[in-house]
């Protein structure tokens, strides 16, 4: 049909993004159309397909195709992206990713300088301070101040020059004391070395540091000590270079290697990272040996003296950055300054949007690594808010994470705004307030893994409710509250609790029942529990930091799995636990235990092929000769959960402690993962479940449990409920920090903080049953509660 008949001009038919063939990770061939410049939500299961379609295929081939537009040079200083496992991708728009990735974890990162709010402030004091004392780097606290002198050569015409003298000053804001990290450090010199030992029998006890490694090796041959005199009988000068030397060019064996004293080498390694970023066993090594403390010099702001001398109306950059967000927004406000007044109205309009997005509460100088992923992934958010950008596609994986009932209407309006400006909304969730806002709806499953990855429904919101899926038939779930809570056991005073917003809270937690701490996002229920349970002993604490692992993670190595299993095959045959491990002496030496074989080429995307020497299998065929129950290692590695729990069970492969892990994998909902499927294919709600099955096999009487409904689907919640069932009954005391309706109908007991967030939070305003804070509505969770439950 012509443009004259159908009154339609032909660029305006290209109003749905096309998508066929997809088969990235577990999606099976899935055929779907999306409406432009409409909200859609992406709903199912977790582990069904959800991410794989949105963001490993549609959002990743956006990328790719803009990336693409660069020349081949700056390509080179790109990602390379390659090209998702999809037949055809039509109708694609330029795709901003607003996911639940934590942001920067060095240590000098915070709110402020993640969302350019500190780079306006920079400027408007480097203007309106008094005393004035520079540019706008003068006020920032990872620029060092440097001064420098010596001789100048100026040219003078041809052949003449002319030497003289000169000084260069350059007035940074990083105190010199802390470098801008607001924290000093001092370390526990035992927990470094065994004083009694030499360096030869194993003195230095820092994680890495093994005498049989290189960096045993630049040790004891680097002429500076005897490597076989106890360290108790150094020299001053000895003990000094061991500790506090600073880079020096020697030779080992030939080589010219950097010897680093150990103090500045674990600064550099280790320091340089936020703590809560690091591996377990590092982190474990760094609270043990290193103790930060406030810098006196500072007193924490971060900033040099002459920082904080420079005034606005006697307010420095520093208490502006301590100010609570919303507070802050005031005071720009009152601010009446003519010349600054494009400044004013763009800073005002960024702290506004933070207090319309709900993180009015925070304060510029929090440290960014300490942001849970809802709050790091709205905190994304404020730079989209205001922008001028339509026909984008915004691309939001669970924006509900972390929020109160209260605050999700809030972000269901941030939703429809961008939707109203012409743009695409493609939004990953489970929560039934935001399903119910979209245009269309495309439901995934019907199972998880192997058992997912088609298209179950599509269409309006009405028709899901209707369709009988599984998403279908637990939209409308409202749990009940329980008619006889059980009785406490004990309790757990916490008295004058003050860490962040709290104000000098008491409170007793039940124990030997199942205590839901709520209330709306930043009212202190992490600061309370966190700050004053979890370093206790007997307390087990699962909180919500991101599993990290490469493509050779897998569920048998991050649980433990793998070790009890490499011991029985070594034991039924006689050999090596180490021959069982892909990344140790079993490993295929083609791909060195990769299954693949990765072929870079330059700036264009890397080929990935399986490894044609050991078929994928990723082990020497020698390997593979070895049996344990008629069943090779690889074949073991690619079984799933479920089936591994009956294979491990009895009969020769009967493997109690391989068993016990297996059974709390099946526990959490995760029977149909294969035990050697790469982590980084796994879904946000199953590496939450995963990380919890880790943590329910350490020791302890008291779990501590931080929002575990994070990525999981209505039908996953009821499971969820019945494993803190089993583990009250068991006789463990379960606390979890959560804001899902049904958790809160199924506790024993509810503390509510609150009543708002920040300064307006930080308080005790109930405590009781479920039943009793629902009578009540007291409080702003009651009254949500009891519409959830219709009471």
């Amino acid at each position: 049909m012509s443009e004259a008949t159908t009154g339609l001009h032909r660029a305006d038919s290209h109003d749905v993004i096309r998508v066929l063939g997809a088969r990235e990770n577990n999606l099976r061939d899935v055929h779907v159309e999306l409406p432009k410049r409409r909200l859609t939500v992406f709903t199912g299961v977790s582990g069904s397909g959800k991410s794989s379609l949105v963001f490993g295929t549609i959002a990743a081939e956006s990328q790719r195709l803009i990336n693409e537009t660069y020349s081949a040079f700056v390509q080179g200083f790109m990602p390379t992206l390659s090209r998702p496992e999809v037949d055809v991708l039509e109708g694609l728009t330029t795709a901003i990713i607003v996911d639940q990735e934590r942001m920067g974890a060095d240590p000098r990162s915070t709110v402020g300088t993640a969302t350019d709010v500190n780079a306006m402030l920079r400027i408007l004091f480097s203007r309106l301070g008094d005393p004035h004392i520079g540019p706008p780097n003068a006020y920032s606290f990872n620029v060092p101040s440097v001064r420098a002198a010596g001789a100048i050569t100026v040219d003078r015409g041809p052949g003449k020059t002319q030497t003289r003298k000169g000084t260069f000053n350059r007035l940074g804001g990083m105190c010199p004391r802390c470098e801008g990290r607001g924290a000093v450090t001092d370390f526990d010199l035992t927990v470094l070395y065994d004083e009694k030992l030499s360096l030869n029998e194993g003195a230095i006890t820092i994680p890495g540091y093994s005498m049989d490694g290189w960096y045993g090796r630049i040790f004891r041959s680097s002429g500076l000590f005897d490597p076989d005199k106890p360290i108790r009988d150094y020299t001053k000068r000895e003990l000094s270079d061991l500790l506090h030397k600073e880079p020096t060019k020697i030779k080992v064996d030939g080589i010219n290697v950097t010897y680093t004293g150990l103090i500045p080498a674990i600064s550099k390694s280790m320091l340089a990272k936020d703590v809560d970023a690091m591996q377990p066993h590092i982190r474990a090594f760094v609270e043990r040996a290193i103790t930060f403390t406030t810098c006196p010099d500072c007193d924490g702001t971060r900033l040099a003296p002459e920082a904080r001398s420079s005034k606005i109306n006697g307010v420095s950059i520093a208490d502006v950055c301590a100010m609570q967000i919303s507070d802050l927004a005031t005071w720009v406000r009152d601010l009446r300054e003519p010349s600054v007044g494009p400044l004013l109205k763009a800073l005002g309009d960024t702290l506004d949007s933070f207090v319309e997005i709900g993180l009015g509460y925070l304060s510029l100088d929090r440290p960014a690594g300490t942001l849970s992923g809802g709050e790091a992934q709205r905190t994304k958010m404020i730079r989209h808010l205001g922008s001028s950008l339509t026909d984008v596609t915004y691309v939001f994986d669970e924006p509900t994470i972390g929020l109160h009932p209260h605050d999700i209407a809030r972000m269901n309006n941030l939703l429809l705004q961008l939707r109203d400006k012409g743009n695409t909304v493609l939004v990953v969730e489970h929560k039934p307030e935001t399903i119910a806002i979209a245009d269309h709806v495309v439901d995934l499953g019907p199972g998880a893994g192997t058992a997912g990855g088609t298209i179950c429904y599509e269409g309006t919101v009405a028709g899901l409710r209707a369709s009988g899926t599984t998403t279908g038939r637990h939209l409308d779930d409202r749990a009940t509250l329980k008619d006889k809570p059980r009785t406490p056991t004990g309790a757990l005073p916490i008295r004058g609790a003050r860490t962040h917003n709290l104000r000098d809270v008491d409170v007793d937690i039940p124990l030997g029942v199942l205590v839901v701490v709520t209330g709306v996002a930043g009212s202190g229920k992490s600061s309370l529990i966190h700050g004053s349970l979890a370093r206790r002993d007997d307390v087990v604490s699962v909180d919500q930091t991101a599993i990290r692992g490469s493509r050779r993670s897998n569920p048998a190595t991050y649980t433990g799995l793998l070790d009890p299993i490499r011991k029985a095959f070594a034991k039924a045959n006689g050999v090596k636990p180490a021959l069982f491990s892909a990344n140790s002496e079993g490993a295929c030496p083609t791909c060195n235990g990769a299954g693949v074989i990765y072929t870079d080429l330059g700036m264009m995307a890397g080929v990935a092929s399986t490894c044609e020497d050991c078929e994928g299998k990723r082990f020497q065929p020698a390997v593979l000769d070895y049996h344990l129950g008629g069943r090779d290692i690889s074949q073991v590695l690619a079984m799933s959960v479920d089936e591994a729990e009956i294979f491990f069970s009895d009969g020769e492969a009967r493997t109690p402690a391989a068993h016990t892990i297996l059974d709390r994998l099946a526990d959490v909902g995760l029977g149909y993962l294969t035990l050697g499927q790469p982590l980084t294919t796994l879904s946000g709600g199953e590496r939450q479940r995963l990380k919890l099955a880790t943590r329910m096999g350490d020791k302890g009487g008291v779990y501590v449990l931080d929002e575990p409904t994070t990525g999981l689907h209505l039908a996953d919640v009821a499971q969820l409920l019945g494993l803190l069932d089993r583990l009250v009954d068991a006789g463990k005391s379960v606390i979890v920090i959560e804001h899902h309706q049904a958790v809160m109908a199924h506790a024993d007991w509810i503390i509510d903080l609150g009543p708002g967030a920040g300064h307006d939070g930080g308080r005790i305003v109930f405590e009781g049953t479920p039943a009793d804070l629902v009578a009540a509505r007291s409080t702003l969770t009651g009254e949500h509660l009891a519409d959830y439950v219709d009471a």
